[in-house]
């Protein structure tokens, strides 16, 4: 599994961004995205927590995150 970040960022439009400032920022917040979910996964394994159990909640932390497109109550 690679974890090196996607080849193009799509844009709403369905195009890839192209803006290099915009590209570098996406770039560093991939970089340090995985940094802090490949620790906090592999803590929580070697803690003991089920592996599966584990990507399920991560990936509903993701689910769950609100748009900052849209305002929040």
């Amino acid at each position: 599994m690679s974890l090196a970040p996607p080849a193009s960022w799509p844009g709403v439009d369905g195009q890839p961004l192209s803006c290099r400032e915009k590209l570098k920022v996406l770039a560093e917040n991939h970089e340090e995205l995985v940094q802090v979910m490949r620790d906090a996964f592999e803590d929580a394994v070697l803690m003991g927590v089920d592996e599966a159990a584990l990507r399920r909640i991560l990936t509903e932390m993701v689910a769950a995150l609100p748009s900052p497109k849209r305002p929040q109550p």
